[in-house]
């Protein structure tokens, strides 16, 4: 038929379509990531409403124990702000503040340490770094302007902390039950093989978000905690700082170190030494004894495709685009696994999903699923 076979064309077809996919996730690419938010902050909840659903008595109905998981969830985040977000605000305005008089001060910055080969050009690097505030300073708005057309910026879109739980809630309600309506409509051999999809993906990605969590929470508390004691100025802004930028890998914790350690440089940290070999001593412990137990069977994404991921993510979703990069590549190469199997055991006759190889395989359900289905 016009020169193609069936084969070719449906092989045009699948990426015509594959394309146009693409392109209609990258234009609603700010829905999605709501989305993809709220099933992140699902993956966060499912243990505490399988807890509630073991202690509750059997006639509760399984939406009030989803209620009450989101409720003693948000009480305690609502509580930790109260308690923390003052002081952390006013450390960050004060910091905000100050940074324009450390930068103009040469003394404040022959304070920041530098690596052997770089001290020969450490006037160069202050001059440099003098020139591009001062120049910044006259062409770009104010530091007061900027900060409050972001709080506004901030303001407007304080909905979606609305939206997220929400269609966490519903996720978790409704989605075991949407899952089986979808797979039903596939043929018996592709729902086995989308059904495996779905389980590997749920168990690996729920692993990887609690994981990153508890790490994350992990770090404010213990540079909180040690930066306080040593009496680093900007102490819970720092460590807070640094939790978030747990969620980068390799680049994150690198970025945390070196603005640690120029921040307290440049306020007047004398014991740069101390604070270094902390903070050395804290990512050894947990790259090699927290992170490996955390994640025993979570994401294995090479580091290039790391750096290349956050680089892609920063182009097409700026910041949440990088947060959420290694978590999409994973889903990828989960998709792209159990594809090539299926494709293998297609060529040699057997269905598509026989010879799948599955994460959580002893898992014939996602434990998010069954927590959602005891009581259905």
């Amino acid at each position: 038929m016009l020169g193609l076979d069936l084969r070719t064309a449906r092989v045009v077809w699948t990426a015509s379509f594959m394309l146009l996919l693409m392109y209609a996730a990258y234009v609603a690419r700010g829905t999605l990531l709501v989305v993809v938010f709220a099933v992140f902050f699902s993956y966060l909840m499912y243990p505490l409403i399988g807890l509630l659903e073991r202690t509750l008595p059997k006639k509760v109905p399984q939406t009030v124990s989803i209620a009450l998981g989101f409720a003693i969830v948000i009480s305690v985040i609502a509580i930790a702000s109260a308690l923390l977000g003052p002081r952390i605000v006013d450390q960050a305005t004060h910091l905000g503040q100050k940074i324009p008089e450390l930068v103009k001060d040469p003394n404040a910055l022959n304070k920041v340490p530098l690596p052997r080969f770089l001290e020969s050009f450490r006037p160069r690097i202050i001059g440099f770094l003098q020139e591009q505030f001062q120049e910044g300073s006259g062409t770009v708005v104010p530091i007061a302007k900027r900060v409050g057309t972001t709080v506004l910026y901030a303001a407007s879109n304080l909905i979606y902390l609305v939206l997220v739980p929400i269609l966490s809630f519903l996720l978790i309600k409704e989605g075991p039950g949407m899952r089986t309506t979808v797979l039903g409509w596939m043929t018996p051999r592709y729902a086995a093989l989308w059904g495996k999809i779905t389980n590997d993906l749920s168990f690996t990605l729920s692993k990887y978000v609690r994981a990153l969590l508890l790490l994350s929470l992990s770090t404010l508390v213990a540079y909180g905690t040690a930066f306080s004691l040593m009496g680093v100025s900007y102490a819970l802004v720092l460590a807070a700082v640094a939790a978030v930028l747990e969620f980068i890998p390799f680049v994150g914790p690198l970025v945390a170190l070196v603005g640690s350690v120029a921040i307290a440089a440049v306020t007047g940290f004398d014991s740069l030494l101390l604070l270094s070999g902390f903070i050395v001593g804290y990512r050894v412990f947990q790259d090699y004894v927290l992170n490996p137990y955390l994640m025993s069977e979570g994401v294995e994404v090479s580091p290039l495709l790391v750096i290349v991921g956050l680089l892609v993510g920063d182009e097409i979703g700026g910041v949440a685009g990088i947060f959420l990069s290694v978590p999409l590549m994973a889903a990828v190469k989960i998709i792209v696994g159990h594809a090539w199997a299926a494709h293998r055991a297609s060529a040699r006759g057997l269905g598509p999903g026989s010879t799948s190889v599955d994460v959580g395989e002893q898992h014939a359900m996602p434990a998010e699923t069954r927590v959602v289905e005891r009581k259905g």
